[in-house]
């Protein structure tokens, strides 16, 4: 009954989450998510180069210095 539960919280957790990549409030797709929980102990290039072409980290905002 518990492992039955832990995969009902567990997939809702997933649902909610994948129902967001939409609108980019959490990750921008699967491979960004797949990364978030997996990957980011381990970096590699292609990572790296997957990241710029899917845009995951969303727009770079300029720094404009007060004064």
């Amino acid at each position: 009954m518990k492992k039955l539960l832990l995969l009902v919280v567990l997939g809702l957790f997933l649902f909610g989450c994948g129902a967001k990549m939409q609108r980019g409030a959490s990750w921008k797709n699967w491979d960004h998510m797949k990364y978030s929980w997996w990957g980011y102990k381990n970096p590699t290039v292609e990572t790296g180069k997957m990241s710029e072409e899917q845009g995951w980290w969303g727009k770079e905002i300029p720094y404009i210095p007060a004064g």
